[in-house]
């Protein structure tokens, strides 16, 4: 009897570590497709007919299409930053646009998204533009940069520092500029030149890009860039091969590691500044580069996800497809964005864009797919980036430090409707407030309009109210027409902002 209760155990034992070594190996793999200043109108599957986008749209077709899908600001850094940290980025006033050389602006210390999937057993990566600092001030490029990607939770880093319009123009791998030749040595400064290095600015005969406004630093490929450089020559990358360099690197991660869950952060360029499609994407768009890289971009991840499939875990792996921020045309260089915009609008019946508070700054298009597993549809509910810490520590089984995350996991997989009851955006440290059909704008001073890329900002000394529902454009402001909804949203927005956000000194409701 005493070995019947012995095997019976044993059986059962083995049992139960095959259910746990199963849950464990069928965990999905995760994948952050993220686009770089693509506005909400940019996509063939969000309206856009002047541009064909066949491969995110079969994302979309196949996935959930929201609708109400936010980053947190209306530019980069400040984006990022709460996608990796699940924090509002006004929490921290370091979480601005930064320069190359900034130091790091998450804490070493901080829960990230990387961190709490380590903790799930994931393997953990990123590829492509990074742009929340490194190293902790005076980064020696030449030797170990951290902190960094790698200290903050990611196994494997490759990356470009801040954008390809800012020096230094060279790729780090895991710490190191990757391809660095010792003898030449790399030395930037954001303040002034080196002696007898050439600049955009006195040396426009060098240039195969004209710059329109702030780039006319250190030159590279012929480009202007913001900032200047010296060395590493053998270091600098080809900016028409920037899309095809990262991609074959996010290719290649995929195959080394499919066979243990994996958490892939894929940081696409495009359709930033400078836009340098290759060759074979040059005119394809008839809209100039910016449309063409918005093409080489779509068949970038059409690639990807041909390599998810080749390798066997399409299946298996959750993709969520967003943006940054909004869209902006002339954003530095003369590329003929504007001249040949033609009937296409980037921003789709959003008004704003970059560096915006209206709706176009941080409304972008915003996808999850998981074939198999989530029902294809459009859904109109809040969401918004800065809950993925939340939502993938529930998908995982695992505890993380929510700070402003919220669990929308079933809002992602398409399982319900019911998203976020509020949210704030940001743009260049200035906040508003969604909740339900309505935003809120407090008054702001300032230009109303940024003539250098022509976006109107959002600022205005009094308060906006709009009804997204019934005006998406943001044509009618009834601030004073609804006293009662301007007070209940203000009550709501500074209960979770505190009252010190606005330079208007005197806010008065009328």
């Amino acid at each position: 009897m005493k070995n019947l209760i012995k095997i019976c155990m044993s059986i059962s034992l083995l049992f139960l570590l095959a259910s746990c070594t199963q849950q464990k190996t069928t965990q999905p793999n995760i994948v952050v497709i993220y686009l770089d200043d693509l506005g909400y109108g940019d996509l063939s599957s969000y309206g856009a007919t002047e541009l064909q986008t066949p491969n995110i749209d079969a994302l979309a077709e196949g996935g959930v299409k929201f609708t109400n899908g936010y980053a947190t600001s209306a530019t980069c850094t400040p984006s990022r930053y709460a996608l990796l940290t699940g924090v509002y980025p006004w929490r921290n006033k370091k979480a601005k646009i930064l320069p190359g050389s900034a130091p790091l602006i998450i804490s070493t210390e901080q829960e990230t998204l990387p961190k709490m999937l380590k903790r799930a057993g994931y393997q953990t990566a990123i590829v492509g533009k990074w742009h929340l600092g490194l190293g902790t001030g005076n980064v020696d490029w030449n030797a170990h940069i951290a902190p960094g990607p790698n200290e903050v939770g990611f196994e494997s880093a490759y990356i470009l520092a801040a954008t390809q319009d800012r020096v230094p123009t060279v790729y780090i791998k895991d710490g190191y500029v990757d391809g660095l030749d010792p003898k030449d040595p790399i030395s930037v400064n954001y303040q002034k030149n080196f002696e007898g290095e050439p600049t955009g600015r006195e040396n426009p005969e060098l240039l195969t890009m004209k710059w329109h406004h702030g780039h006319n630093a250190s030159i590279v490929n012929g480009i202007p860039r913001i900032g200047y450089m010296k060395g590493g020559d053998a270091a600098k990358w080809s900016d028409v091969d920037m899309a095809d360099h990262f991609l074959k690197k996010a290719q290649e991660y995929v195959r080394v590691h499919k066979d243990k869950p994996f958490f892939l952060y894929y940081a696409l360029q495009q359709p930033h500044v400078p836009r340098t499609p290759h060759p074979r994407f040059v005119g394809k768009s008839g809209m100039g580069p910016r449309g063409d890289v918005i093409v080489e971009a779509d068949w970038c991840i059409g690639e990807f996800m041909k390599t998810l499939e080749e390798e066997g875990i399409l299946d298996n792996t959750l993709i969520i497809f967003s943006s940054d921020n909004g869209p902006v045309l002339n954003d530095g260089y003369y590329d003929d964005a504007v001249e040949k915009i033609g009937n296409h609008k980037p921003a789709g019946e959003l008004r704003g864009g970059k560096y915006s508070l209206f709706e176009a700054g941080a409304r972008v298009p915003f996808v999850t797919y998981w074939k198999g597993k989530i029902q294809p549809g459009i859904s109109d509910a809040l969401v918004c980036q800065i809950d993925f810490l939340a939502s993938l520590a529930n998908l995982v089984g695992e505890e993380a430090e929510q700070g402003d995350s919220q669990d929308m996991l079933d809002v992602l997989l398409g399982k319900s409707d019911k998203g976020r009851e509020n949210l704030i955006i940001e743009a260049n440290s200035r906040t508003a407030f969604r909740a339900g059909d309505w935003v809120m704008i407090p008054p702001y001073k300032g230009k109303t309009i940024n003539e250098k890329v022509n976006i109107e900002l959002g600022n205005d000394p009094n308060y906006q109210l709009y009804n997204l529902k019934d005006d998406i454009s943001q044509q009618q402001n009834q601030a004073e027409s609804n006293p009662e909804k301007l007070k209940q949203l203000l009550a709501e927005f500074e209960e979770i902002r505190g009252k010190n956000y606005s330079d208007v000194k005197e806010l008065k409701l009328k």
